[in-house]
């Protein structure tokens, strides 16, 4: 199984060309690559996710990006990964009391995530998009 390393952008703000650079490039082109032509790639409605370098570099890369509603929180099963791991960071003995302690923390905590947190969480998207879809983009009951 591939090494799932955390991604902390700790300096500065994320900017498209930084997004392009830090995520797209290393990762995501890699993981398209992997995958193949099924591959359809979530980000969110951040700023800096839906700049034209952004669409250009999707573009190029032959990259296919899921659309979806502006505010649709249901839709960003990432939000229950950050929970889990915003909860193990807190309920630490030595809580981060600094940014260097705060990435030290989270990076030794993502890697304590249980796989099937994450698993459990991509597999969820078929059932959520399905859901959106057919409340016309309203919010999924849980």
């Amino acid at each position: 199984m591939a090494a799932r390393t955390l991604h902390v952008a700790a300096n500065g703000t994320m900017t498209g060309q930084r997004y392009i650079e830090e995520v797209l490039l290393p990762h995501v082109r890699l993981f398209r690559g992997a995958v193949g032509d099924k591959f359809v790639f979530m980000d969110d409605n951040a700023t800096s996710h839906r700049t034209l370098a952004v669409q250009d570099c999707l573009d190029s890369e032959g990259i296919q990006r899921l659309v979806w509603p502006e505010r649709s929180p249901d839709l960003k099963p990432i939000e229950n990964v950050w929970d889990a791991l915003g909860r193990q960071v807190a309920g630490r003995n030595y809580p981060p009391t600094n940014k260097n302690t705060l990435i030290r923390a989270l990076t030794e905590e993502w890697d304590k995530l249980p796989q099937q947190l994450l698993d459990n969480v991509v597999q969820s998207m078929v059932r959520r998009v399905e859901c959106c879809i057919t409340l016309h983009s309203g919010h999924i009951p849980y």
